[in-house]
């Protein structure tokens, strides 16, 4: 099982490399798969903004670029006071690999800041399972 300390370690390193040369706000992203792998992304921004990706979409994307599906954990890292939580797309997306008790945890520069389950952010949610494919 891959540490908390990890995944922070993952996040922290993918925000140094964002591109976000409109909003100057860098965003990284780690997710821990059931397997033990580790899958990072960061925000990417271009001269169409906000027309981007999310680094949680990243994350993701390099996470079933890899085979897998499943989220096991994830850490999102930004800046600033307020806490960094995913946009209402991106716990969409991160409804389609996880489960509803599925820890995402929230993080600054100095470590972890809180952390939630998926159900917390996106309660009532929409997902595979209503579809029957889970």
């Amino acid at each position: 099982m891959v540490s908390l300390d990890e995944l922070f370690s993952a996040a922290r390193a993918i925000q140094e490399r964002a591109y976000a040369p409109y909003s100057n706000f860098k965003v990284g992203a780690a997710i821990a798969t059931p397997s033990g792998r580790v899958f990072s992304g960061c925000n990417v921004e271009n001269a169409a903004y906000p027309v981007g990706s999310c680094a949680e979409a990243g994350a993701i994307s390099a996470m079933i670029a890899a085979g897998e599906s499943r989220i096991a954990a994830i850490v999102v890292m930004g800046e600033g006071e307020n806490l960094v939580t995913p946009c209402g797309g991106c716990r969409q997306r991160i409804r389609e690999f996880a489960q509803p008790d599925t820890p995402i945890h929230v993080a600054g520069p100095n470590g972890i800041r809180e952390s939630f389950t998926l159900d917390a952010l996106l309660p009532f949610s929409f997902g595979p399972d209503n579809l029957g494919i889970r």
